[in-house]
């Protein structure tokens, strides 16, 4: 590889200052960073080379994704021809799958790259190696039948709105792919609302036959039936959501996969485990406190275990990956077990008492991370009260 390093650097003057192609540093820059470790360090004082700058703590993340990405392609296409009354194999779900992911992955990463370049030429700064991520992320968290150009227009305001108008990567109190799926479910709620799979018999669309999701089914359920029997009637198991061989957004449906990428998150530092745990925490505790009262409330969904709660959906998926984000997560450590512990209580609240939001995860994020810089604030003020005053 020393030849290309070398053949790359040979044409560095012309991006840089007074360069021909000065404009377009920026790509240069990412092109040779995400192959090489940057050489510069600096010139005077105490300083630590370290060789997991940004792109590659971001890299570790891609790679975190790795299972719930494979899977994901793999589900999608299964249920595709599950729905279309095939009996689906290993290899044709996986060919179908991906033909149904790649294009969504595709335009997340052109519309959004764009983006990014654009403001990065702009603005002169480096291209955000955040983008690595969230151009990921935000195809997982949607369904495999939404259209392309909600993609779009869904990464297009995440990494707009959501980010450059703060002013890029380090700089957002939004998660930019949550952003991004905010947008597209209060705008096209129609395309996220759980309803996702269509039976094909022929040429001919049915259009009455659904496959509903575990969460779609819990939130509409109505008295006197019990969630739990809805769910088993509807085919569905605490295992099978534990597998993931479900309905669902891409990338969201399988626990076992999501905690693989817990795994190499927490091992390698990069994955706040006080985040996960205490969103664990805060879940378990708000399902077990409207268990206590379910009996005499009118809503059946406050029935459900915390078991369930932890298994259908998104809660492990977000958990693991989006309130882990380091720049919209609060920086201390006591600050991420408050930030995580209320996470879970929301989603558990939203999921319950709105039926109309059953994804309570996406929402209780987003609200926390605004919350997250006055979390930082009240515990570092707390702490330098519990300080010992200095002997003059």
């Amino acid at each position: 590889m020393e030849w290309l390093y070398k053949r790359i650097i040979k044409y560095e003057h012309l991006f840089e200052k007074g360069g021909k192609y000065e404009l377009f540093y920026p790509i240069y820059e990412a092109a040779l960073t995400i192959h090489f470790s940057p050489t510069n360090t600096t010139k005077k004082g105490a300083h630590i080379r370290d060789g997991l700058d940004t792109k590659r703590f971001m890299i570790l993340v891609v790679i975190a994704l790795g299972p719930c990405l494979v899977f994901g392609m793999f589900n999608a296409g299964y249920q595709t021809l599950l729905a279309a009354g095939q009996t689906p194999g290993i290899i044709e779900s996986m060919i179908k799958g991906t033909l149904i992911f790649m294009p969504i992955l595709l335009t997340s990463y052109a519309v959004g790259g764009f983006w990014e370049v654009l403001f990065s030429v702009i603005r002169k700064h480096e291209i955000n190696e955040g983008f690595l991520v969230s151009g990921l992320l935000f195809p997982l968290t949607l369904p495999p039948t939404i259209p392309l150009w909600q993609v779009a227009l869904g990464i297009s305001f995440g990494i707009v709105v959501g980010k450059e108008i703060f002013g890029g990567t380090g700089k957002n109190f939004l998660n930019p792919a949550l952003t991004a799926r905010a947008f597209v479910y209060f705008s096209y709620p129609a395309y996220l609302s759980g309803e996702v799979w269509t039976k094909v018999i022929g040429s001919s669309v049915v259009a009455s036959y659904s496959s509903a999701t575990p969460l779609g089914i819990a939130a509409n359920t109505v008295q006197p039936m019990n969630v739990v029997d809805g769910l088993q009637d509807a085919g569905y198991s605490i295992w099978s959501c534990i597998i993931g061989l479900i309905p669902g957004s891409i990338g969201e449906t399988s626990v076992i996969c999501v905690l693989m990428g817990a795994g190499l998150l927490i091992g390698t530092g990069v994955g706040s485990w006080r985040t996960m745990v205490s969103c664990v925490v805060g879940g378990v505790f708000m399902a077990s406190i409207f268990n206590i009262f379910a009996s005499s409330a009118t809503i059946p969904f406050l029935s459900l275990n915390a078991i369930w709660h932890l298994v259908i959906g998104s809660f492990a998926f977000g958990t693991v990956f989006m309130a882990t984000d380091p720049v919209s997560s609060p920086d201390l450590n006591l600050s991420k077990y408050i930030y995580g512990f209320f996470i879970g209580v929301l989603t558990i609240i939203i999921r319950t008492i709105n039926p109309a939001y059953p994804e309570g995860i996406m929402l209780a994020i987003l609200l926390m991370n605004v919350f997250a810089p006055i979390i930082d604030y009240y515990v570092t003020e707390y702490k330098v009260k519990k300080r010992i005053p200095n002997v003059v």
